[in-house]
Parts: structure tokens; C-alpha cells; sequence
């Protein structure tokens, strides 16, 4: 059986990590989930060093702190997607953006990968004391949207943005329930390390 982690971007996963990006571009996808990652292609070295500025960020209205992770797949060491979690929301997120942006390679998309991605987000959610997530998703990308079905989330708006010219959807999932209800399902394609 797969296993899945997150892992914490460092300078080992560099090559993996442009490549990562690199695959996008070559597929004309979108890139979600990434910490910016697509603007520091040529200064990987530079988006670690705003990655940690990322997590001790002091909140405001333009920035809150966030950490983002790599999803490794243990069998072969592959990064297959990646997560960013807010830690907090200013009113900007909670308009647009939500506690968590996610994506998966498109060579690894279908698979079912996503679910296990959020849910392993659910997780560090719950370490960090966010009790109540909110996320949301363009309507015409289901493949997201469903994810955060999967777990649990509850459709709470669904309204045309402006900002991002497109009708997008509101969810809320309730952390621990989420990680109670879908335990049995997504727990065994966890890295015994990470499991509780």
C-alpha cells in the first residue's frame, strides 16, 4: 500500500521541487497549494527563506502566517503534491482563500491523492489549534471541491468573484470530526510516523 507524509520544504527536495513546478507549466496547470513556490523557480534558495518569514509572520490585513509543505509519497520519495495552511485568517482570506490552498502534480491527479493530502492538512490544523477550517474552490474545478466533500465539508456560499472572475464556492469542515469520521478511511495510507 502507498504511504503518504508532508514534509517541510528544505534545500534536499530542490531539483524535485523545480521539476515539481516545471511539470505544471508543461502542462498548462494551474498551480495551487505552493507557497509561491512558481515565482522563486530561478531563487529556491530565496522561497525557504520566505517560507519561515511565512510562519512567524505577525497578522495583518496583506499577510498571515502559514506553513507549506511538500506530500511525499514514502514508496518512491516523490513529491506528488503539496499544501499550504494558513495558520489564521484576516478578512481578505475569508472572503477568498480560505485556511488551506492544495494541489497535485497533474501526473499524479485521479488518483485519489488530494483526500489524503487534505487530510493530512486536517491534521496539522488539529496540532494547531484550528478548530473550524474554511476553504473554498472554483465551481468549475470539482475535482477540489469534491475533495473537500470527502472530508467532510459543508457548502456554506457559492458566489461570483470579482477578484478572480469566476463563480466560486464556499466550504467549512469541522477538524476533528473529519479526522474521526475518516480515520479507517485515510489513516492506513499514512506513514506510521505521522499516525495518531
Amino acid at each position: 500500500m502507498e504511504r503518504f507524509y508532508l514534509e517541510v520544504p528544505s534545500l534536499a527536495r530542490k531539483d524535485e521541487a523545480i521539476e515539481y513546478i516545471n511539470e505544471h507549466y508543461a502542462c498548462n496547470s494551474n498551480i495551487n497549494g505552493s507557497g509561491g513556490l512558481n515565482r522563486y523557480v530561478d531563487n529556491y534558495e530565496g522561497w525557504l527563506e520566505k517560507l519561515e518569514e511565512d510562519y512567524v509572520k505577525i497578522p495583518n490585513e496583506e499577510k498571515v502566517p502559514a506553513r507549506t509543505y511538500f506530500l511525499i509519497r514514502e514508496n518512491d520519495n516523490r513529491i506528488v503534491g503539496m499544501i499550504n495552511i494558513r495558520l489564521t485568517l484576516n478578512e481578505r482570506l475569508r472572503k477568498l482563500g480560505g485556511h488551506i490552498g492544495y494541489g497535485i502534480r497533474p501526473s499524479e491527479r485521479g488518483k485519489g491523492y488530494n483526500r489524503i493530502n487534505l487530510y493530512l492538512g486536517l491534521m496539522v490544523c488539529d496540532e494547531k489549534g484550528i478548530a473550524k477550517v474554511l476553504m473554498d474552490a472554483d465551481i468549475d474545478n470539482p475535482a477540489s471541491w469534491r475533495t473537500m466533500e470527502a472530508l467532510g465539508g459543508v457548502r456554506i456560499n457559492e458566489y461570483y468573484s470579482e477578484e478572480e472572475k469566476c463563480q466560486v464556492v464556499d466550504y467549512n469542515i469541522d477538524v476533528k470530526e473529519a479526522l474521526e469520521k475518516y480515520r479507517e478511511v485515510y489513516l492506513p495510507y499514512i506513514c506510521d510516523s505521522k499516525r495518531k
